[in-house]
């Protein structure tokens, strides 16, 4: 499943509702939310799918044994999404603290923040995805847990000289395959805390299954990454040029990677029976843990959109405004698109098998743990069905996101910065 953030910190990175003493950031920064809104409306697509596809009841998407070009494409496009989020959430972080603000309450902000994602993930969250609190439906550790595990990481990192921090998040990213020699079972009784951190975890705590699929070494290394690129972009010193020059470099050190087939993910690619299937392999890398390929495939193609976004510095306009607009509200628009999915799955389990939906509909989806013979053989709908309520999902959320942003560039309550 993919994916929020960066103002997940809240400070969106072009603050309608500053203070006076606060200058206006520069417009050109707008790309930043525009970057974030576009991976938010694409990540829609990834949960819609989780609850609506058939297929997503019993396979994987990027299994090339069953899968199709389609529902691979839909599935990988979404790859980028979650690294987006943890790189502009290290970007609105460095902005946030050149507001004025000390070195202490950069990280006491990021705590605090840290830890209101962990229990939206855990309390809100839980409900978004079976409409239940019981402990019989596993626990999952997904996206904002992620992210917030990582900015309260960050708060610890960024008391480390300025130039350590992109050499530290490029190192970790390239090297932490090499804790897999580092067996779990040597931690004893804190071996689930070991695969929280590097590896993907399943393990029980008071007889609920809990699923951390998002260690969390790769995700605090890309968030420190957009931390240590702060000061350029505050400052201007990083044009689209220099954006498409680093996503060059990613996508380039990730196609050698590749090829060599020896270090980088701990699935190799191989030729298939045809050159699509192939391509599909070579481009299948593995996100749960996020491998070094994964990596620089999506962060290669964020600084690529990055530039594409960032070489107009003049207000938004056509796709750019929405875009826009959801970019400044992620975390609002985050929970209401899963909270809204889920309900259109409901809707159309009841309208599609009667009242023998009600035996099944508040168990958890086979996609997200629960158990597949609870549902009917046939449950779920086509890849056009799933574009359709897609398309749904991010229209209504779009208004409901534009009242909010107007609501907060208005308002300077403190419960706002938390939503």
């Amino acid at each position: 499943m993919g994916t929020i953030s960066s103002t997940l910190l809240d400070e969106r990175i072009e603050d309608r509702g500053q203070t006076a003493q606060e200058p206006p950031v520069d417009s050109r920064l707008g790309w930043v939310d525009q970057l974030r809104g576009l991976a938010m409306i694409v990540m829609a697509l990834d949960h819609v799918r989780d609850f609506i596809h058939r297929g997503a009841m019993s396979a994987l998407p990027t299994d090339l044994a069953t899968t199709t070009p389609l529902l691979f494409a839909t599935r990988w496009i979404t790859h980028f999404c979650a690294p987006t989020f943890a790189l502009t959430a290290g970007i609105g972080a460095f902005l946030w603290w050149r507001r004025g603000r000390s070195r202490s309450q950069l990280s006491w902000f990021l705590v605090s923040r840290g830890l209101w994602l962990m229990v939206l993930e855990l309390v809100v969250m839980r409900l978004a995805y079976y409409f239940s609190w019981s402990l019989q439906s596993p626990i999952l550790l997904l996206v904002l847990w992620a992210l917030g595990l990582s900015m309260i990481v960050l708060a610890l990192l960024v008391w480390l000289p300025r130039p350590w921090l992109a050499p530290l998040a490029i190192a970790v990213l390239l090297l932490h395959p090499v804790l897999d020699a580092i067996p779990a079972d040597g931690f004893g009784a804190g071996a689930g805390l070991w695969t929280v951190i590097h590896d993907v975890a399943v393990f029980q705590v008071l007889g609920a299954t809990v699923v951390s699929p998002y260690p969390i070494v790769p995700w605090a290394a890309i968030m420190l990454l957009g931390f240590s690129l702060g000061p350029m972009i505050e400052e201007g010193r990083m044009p689209a040029r220099w954006l498409a020059g680093l996503g060059l470099v990613a996508l380039g050190v990730f196609g050698v990677l590749r090829l060599i087939n020896q270090y980088g993910d701990p699935a190799p690619w191989s030729p298939q029976s045809s050159a699509v299937y192939s391509v599909m392999s070579f481009l299948n890398v593995t996100k749960y843990p996020a491998s070094p390929d994964f990596v620089l495939l999506t962060l290669g193609l964020i600084f690529l959109l990055a530039a594409f976004l960032g070489q107009t510095p003049s207000r938004p306009t056509g796709l750019r405004a929405p875009l826009e607009v959801l970019g400044r509200v992620p975390l609002f628009y985050y929970l209401l698109h899963f909270f809204l999915a889920h309900l259109i799955a409901t809707g159309l389990a009841l309208a599609t098998y009667g009242w023998r939906a009600w035996t099944f509909i508040f168990t958890p989806y086979p996609s997200l743990g629960g158990p597949r013979e609870a549902f009917p053989t046939d449950f779920g709908y086509g890849l056009p069905a799933v574009y359709a309520v897609w398309v749904v999902v991010v229209a209504i959320c779009y208004p409901a996101c534009h009242w909010y942003a107007q609501v907060k560039a208005r308002r300077r309550a403190w419960w706002l910065s938390y939503l």
